[in-house]
């Protein structure tokens, strides 16, 4: 079965990030057990404990990858968000 490492980059304090959040949690719960959909996961790494991340993401966050591939920043669109899942392979 295919795997999605959903990682999350923002920080405390923003609302973007919060609203990223919710969002992607909400799609990965509604996608669990959805036949073709991958078996998902979601972590989440802040911009003010990684110096490299900071300097890469610092105006775009919140910033969505999957499998170690940006998928979005700032505003995560559900839609893309659920097909994007499931054309993991």
């Amino acid at each position: 079965m295919p795997t999605a490492l959903l990682t999350l980059i923002g920080k405390p304090g923003c609302h973007l990030c919060d609203d990223a959040r919710e969002l992607v949690t909400d799609v990965v719960r509604t996608l669990d057990g959805t036949p073709g959909a991958p078996e998902m996961a979601i972590e989440e790494r802040s911009i003010l404990d990684d110096a490299a991340l900071s300097e890469l993401y610092l105006e775009d966050i919140p910033v969505l990858m999957i499998n170690g591939k940006v998928h979005n920043y700032w505003r995560i669109d559900p839609d893309r968000l659920r097909a994007a899942l499931l054309a993991v392979k």
